[in-house]
């Protein structure tokens, strides 16, 4: 089709442009949208949250959602299991040797039965839903297009051009999608965009394409099942790529495709032929996430061709028909510098767009695709190239802030559940999965004795737009749109500006033509008007103003990749911060261990030094001490914990890290992981920790003379930080030991779920209180001891682990302020801007934390509301000053939603008196 791409890179929502502040914004609430080429009597459908992840236009196939999903796993699964693909088959899809028709298909659409001319897909990975209609150019059409663009000498082009909707109805006709050459895709916002179908010779399986159908999976797939597709045909929205599948009679996408032979570690570490490897090129593409860039000559006809600025260059024209030549030449001036700018930042933002998403490393990275295996441990690659699954060896990558995290191989299990089309990877595969841009720490090979390799190896599962790394660059090019009432409102201006001033053209030329004036002064002087009243400089002006508030953000290191946005910034009247690491330093320190000192059960006073917690030598421990809890305080805050070592330093959480530095010990990573171990492996060589040399066997209790072996604990296996649990633990054995002991770290909540009761100090909750109240970090230690067995402790599940404790003590750090955090939020207060911290800390820390940044009065009155479980509820109001008693207040049971609310606001209203 000889038509005018309407889309060639990024949406204007994301470059800067005079016209995106006056394109039309839905706000989500209202992104109900009435598809222009829906089929089938559908007309306005409403999206909702209830919408299947595809939905087509035939109610008969409501109940094949499951099968007709886009992001089902049958569209994921791929090859039959263990099958090689040899792209060979007796069969062709244009030439069956028997007519089949598929469940999954659309039997009734608007060109009949046997095909659709549309179809809805829900992209879940992106919360997008768009409509595909297929086209083919109708010559008549296309005639009449070039005539009317002739014959109205180019207003034609931009009437079309400003419609792209009318332009298809034009030009256009339905068609098959199986048969189209082009696509018109509108999403639920309401944008809409013309894309060319791509077309390739292809000439191998639809297997090797879209997998193996789940009805076919456990049997003989024959070849009418899997025939040979002579062409790919796909195209590509928003840098994913839709396949065609001609068996479905839908697009599909391609992004979350897996092999079905991805059954067995060991065998997929082959990798792929070089007749594969070209083969699954055609269909993923290149490994880059290369954003397309348009030239300076497309840049300047879509800003020049925008309805304001044709209608600002016809303001010059009559402007100087009647001699105004001054006021030409400044608003002629003003949109020069304004479409100038224009083009240099939208220039200067993908750039940056472009070198954030570029990788370039001294392996050919742009090769790679899916099923590729490739070295981790490659001293030249620093950076993952794509999404991976690690199959051997292990490494710490970077992947969240400032925080090490370790990476262990998958197992046959985890790489046969792992689901790549799910919109985010489970936190089991995740142990295994390596995330593409993520910064690779440390890369070692097997170290087991029992694998082979040599290297630290992983296969490729995703590439290019389709990692993860592919998906946020793609959020940042295309945002969803945000409704701004300055943008309705300035529409709104304009549109009652242009009824007064076609009232006031109407009046005039009546006038004028009363009067007998001479007809080319008639319609100068009427039109003359409409130029007065709609200023025409308003974009050019806005533009200018955006440009330069970006230009003061830049001298402060803030920059913006939607210049719109800045007006949206002008309005926020709420900021939410995070406690932890933006309003308090990231690090923290140990202010001291407080322990429960037995038989009174009472707490210890603040131990502050790894020595004053448990002395050295037995003439420095008090007597009437029993220091069997303090040794266990000291080996939980040695042992539980998930620290590495690279290149002999420590890396891993900021608080472990500091931890560790408490006890003055000694940390020696061994070959096997502790979180890692499996049921089938034999004890090996695991991490250590150990005691400074010379407190060895004090630290038993023995009374022996000092030695110079170093008392130490092996970590046998271990359970980690789970943010639902709020604790982690480990298993950690003293050599020659007949016992075991179990150490678990967590946040003090949970312990009284996992500890026995009476292993709980009289005045817990008041400690509790006194250090939360002041903004310190509170964490729990408890341990308990059990036979060493180690088969039955490689089978010990995490419930067995961690229950029937006994508390041993509270860990207290100390987190401090950033220095510019008061002055921030004081300086947020006086602009009139709320400001709100979301944490998931203490409650009472939250509160302390506020207080002292100025978040919260100093002086005010805070309240913790505690709602009681039964019926009627009972809510109990804790003051956090002496000054204000505790308040009591019955509401209404829950089922009664009016008077519970009622309840509840007269309980507010006694509270703020």
């Amino acid at each position: 089709m000889a038509h005018e791409e309407v889309f060639a890179g990024p949406m204007s929502e994301s470059i800067p442009s005079s016209i995106t502040g006056f394109a039309h914004r839905r706000s989500r609430a209202d992104s109900t949208v009435s598809f222009t080429y829906m089929q089938n009597g559908e007309g306005s459908p409403e999206w909702t949250e209830e919408d299947e992840a595809v939905t087509d236009h035939s109610d008969e196939e409501l109940q094949d959602a499951e099968e007709a999903n886009e992001f089902d796993s049958s569209s994921r699964s791929t090859s039959l299991e263990g099958r090689k693909y040899s792209g060979v088959s007796r069969v062709s899809i244009e030439d069956p040797l028997l007519r089949r028709y598929d469940s999954t298909r659309t039997d009734l659409s608007s060109s009949g039965r046997g095909g659709r001319s549309n179809q809805k897909i829900y992209i879940v990975t992106e919360d997008l839903t768009i409509l595909v209609s297929g086209f083919v150019t109708s010559l008549a059409g296309y005639a009449c297009y070039l005539a009317l663009c002739i014959l109205s000498c180019g207003l034609a082009y931009l009437l079309f051009r400003w419609l792209p909707r009318w332009r298809v109805r034009l030009v256009g006709e339905h068609k098959l999608l199986r048969d189209c050459s082009w696509v018109a895709v509108e999403n639920q916002w309401g944008e809409f965009e013309v894309l060319e179908l791509a077309k390739e010779q292809y000439g191998h399986s639809v297997s090797t394409v879209f997998g193996s159908a789940e009805k076919s999976r456990f049997t003989i797939m024959d070849d009418d099942d899997d025939p040979v597709m002579s062409s790919l045909r796909f195209l590509d929205y928003r840098y994913i790529r839709f396949c065609f599948h001609p068996l479905k009679d839908r697009f599909m996408v391609c992004g979350d495709w897996k092999d079905s032979s991805w059954s067995d570690v060991r065998s997929i570490r082959a990798g792929l032929d070089s007749d594969e490897r070209s083969r699954r090129e055609q269909v993923f593409g290149k490994n880059q996430i290369d954003i397309k860039q348009k030239s300076i000559a497309q840049l300047l006809v879509d800003e020049a061709f925008h309805p304001f600025y044709v209608f600002q260059i016809c303001s010059l024209v009559l402007w100087s028909l009647d001699e105004y030549y001054y006021y030409a030449v400044c608003i002629f001036l003003i949109s020069v510098v304004s479409i100038t700018t224009t083009l240099l930042e939208t220039r200067s933002t993908m750039k940056r767009l472009r070198e954030i998403s570029r990788f370039e490393c001294d392996v050919p990275s742009a090769e790679l695709v899916p099923g590729d295996v490739y070295e981790v441990s490659d001293p030249s690659l620093t950076q993952l190239p794509c999404d991976s699954l690690l199959l051997a060896g292990d490494c710490i990558v970077n992947e969240r802030e400032s925080v090490p995290v370790s990476k262990i191989p998958a197992t046959s299990v985890s790489l046969r559940t792992l689901d790549l089309g799910s919109s985010t990877i489970s936190a089991e595969a995740a142990r295994h999965f390596l995330f593409s841009g993520t910064r690779i720490i440390r890369a070692r090979r097997p170290q087991d004795g029992k694998d082979e390799e040599a290297v630290a190896l992983a296969i490729v599962t995703r590439t290019g737009f389709n990692t993860t790394k592919g998906a946020l660059v793609r959020s940042m090019l295309f945002p969803k749109p945000s409704g701004f009432k300055f943008y309705q409102d300035a529409f709104r201006y304009i549109s009652v500006m242009a009824g007064v001033a076609g009232a006031g053209f109407i009046a005039s030329f009546v006038n004028f033509v009363r009067l007998k004036l001479a007809w080319h002064l008639i319609v100068v002087r009427a039109l003359d008007l409409i130029t007065i009243v709609v200023p025409p400089a308003l974009p050019a002006t806005l533009t200018i103003g955006t440009n330069f508030a970006l230009s003061r953000l830049k001298l402060k290191s803030i920059f913006c990749i939607s210049p719109q946005r800045v007006n949206v910034g002008g309005k926020l009247d709420v900021v939410c911060f995070d406690k932890t690491g933006t309003l308090t330093d990231d690090g923290l320190d140990v202010l001291g261990v407080r322990v429960v000192n037995r038989p009174a059960m009472r707490f210890s006073d603040l131990l502050d030094q790894s020595s004053t917690l448990l002395p050295g030598a037995a003439y420095e421990r008090d007597p009437t001490v029993d220091y069997s809890v303090h040794k266990a305080a000291l080996y939980a805050m040695a042992s539980c914990h998930s620290l590495r070592t690279v290149d002999g330093d420590l890396v891993g959480d900021p608080l472990d890290l500091k931890m560790f530095e408490f006890t003055d010990w000694a940390f020696e990573e061994g070959s096997q992981d502790p979180f890692s171990v499996r049921m089938d492996e034999l004890p090996q060589d695991y991490s250590k920790v150990k005691a400074p040399a010379g407190l060895g066997f004090y630290l038993n209790g023995t009374g022996e003379a000092e030695s110079n072996v170093a008392f130490q604990l092996s970590i046998l296996k271990g359970f980690e930080f789970v943010s639902q649990l709020r604790r982690a633990s480990v298993i950690a054995r003293q050599a020659g030991s007949m016992d075991a002991d179990v150490y678990v770290k967590g946040a003090p909540e949970c312990m009284k779920a996992i500890c026995k009761p009476e292993s709980f100090p009289l005045d817990y909750e008041d400690l509790l209180d006194f250090y939360t109240h002041r903004g310190f970090r509170v964490i729990a230690c408890a341990t308990k001891q059990i036979p060493y067995d180690w088969a039955h402790l490689q089978r010990m599940e995490r419930d067995e682990a961690e229950s029937g404790l006994d508390f041993t003590g509270f860990i207290v750090f100390e987190n401090k302020l950033k220095p510019a955090t008061a002055a921030t939020i004081e300086e947020l207060s006086q602009a009139g801007i709320r400001q709100v911290m979301c944490t998931g800390d203490n409650i009472l820390t939250a509160i302390s934390v506020a207080r002292e940044s100025f978040l919260v009065d100093r002086t005010a009155h805070c309240f913790v509301a505690r709602f009681a479980e039964g019926t009627p509820a009972v809510v109990r109001s804790d003051s956090l000053t002496d000054l204000v008693q505790a308040m009591h207040e019955t509401l209404m049971p829950v089922s009664s939603g009016r008077a519970s609310t009622i309840h509840f606001s007269r309980w507010m209203k006694g509270l703020s008196k």
